[in-house]
């Protein structure tokens, strides 16, 4: 079912057209001593016929249906007159949040995560909201966790060590919101129901494995700084000594290289500040 236009006309129009239609009916029934039977035919289908005003706001979409058949949706503002006979549903166009409780899942690896999303949603095509499901607010509820467990099951928490350029769920945000907005636009889809957001609000490891958790990040990023120091100790190693034997500072044997070699590197690569010791010996010794 899709969504059609209702038939509606505007409002004023049949005010000013109703009402001295009424009134000229009220005034022969109150004023002269014979009613004709179609005068008063007529009074009853003008009083009936009040019952068809209604008022649209914006970013409202009324749902017309007659006797139970859709008959279309009217969405243009302001005062309208339609046919008494048709039932009028209000939907609202605007467009919403809706913030998901924490919840507690796998991730790909196997390892327990809190996880929460915000959806920024309205509705689009009425006759599907109303008609397609029986409450399309719970509709976008449960869809919406329901999508976000099957995203959170199918992306690790952090990368893998060996696999920098893997999508996970803390390193790549971008890449991972608009994968969930996607997974929850097929949902709500078929609800009348456009997704314009769709972002994750909370993630963290479950408590029962957060510190253990916390301490491997914590090795990761010491290991990762310590490989940059080495890397960047190892070329200013070689840089010296390439320095050294193109402008001939001093001549070194292999001896004496790799005891250099051993002294930039514990000075380039250690935690603490180096204490010097001053030879005041031979430079052999």
């Amino acid at each position: 079912m899709s969504e059609t236009r209702g038939f509606s006309i505007n409002g004023y129009l049949a005010f000013f057209v109703l009402l001295p239609v009424a009134t000229f009916l009220t005034g022969r029934m109150f004023f002269t001593s014979t009613v004709p039977a179609i005068g008063g035919i007529l009074f009853l289908l003008v009083l009936i016929c009040w019952a068809g005003f209604f008022m649209v706001q914006p970013n409202q979409g009324k749902v017309l249906t007659l006797f139970g058949a859709y008959v279309g949706t009217e969405k243009r503002t302001g005062l309208r007159w339609t046919i008494p006979f048709f039932m009028r549903r209000t939907i609202s166009l605007r467009i919403r949040n809706f913030e998901s409780a924490k919840i507690k899942v796998n991730d790909n690896q196997g390892n327990p995560i809190e996880i929460a999303t915000i959806v920024v949603w309205s509705v689009t095509d009425t006759a599907e909201a109303v008609f397609e499901v029986d409450d399309y607010e719970s509709y976008v509820t449960i869809q919406s966790e329901s999508a976000l467990r099957n995203l959170a099951s199918s992306y690790p928490y952090d990368p893998r060590d060996d696999l920098e350029s893997e999508v996970a769920l803390r390193s790549h945000p971008v890449e991972i919101s608009e994968k969930l907005k996607q997974e929850i636009q097929e949902r709500l889809g078929k609800a009348g129901i456009t997704v314009h957001e769709a972002r994750i609000s909370h993630l963290a490891y479950a408590h029962e494995i957060a510190s253990a958790m916390l301490q491997r990040q914590q090795a990761a990023a010491i290991i990762a700084a310590r490989s940059k120091i080495v890397e960047g100790a190892v070329s200013m190693v070689e840089m010296a000594l390439e320095r050294l034997q193109q402008q001939g500072v001093v001549e070194l044997d292999k001896e004496q290289k790799a005891r250099m070699v051993s002294n930039l590197l514990v000075v380039l690569c250690g935690d603490k500040a180096a204490q010097p010791v001053v030879n005041t010996g031979s430079i052999s010794q």
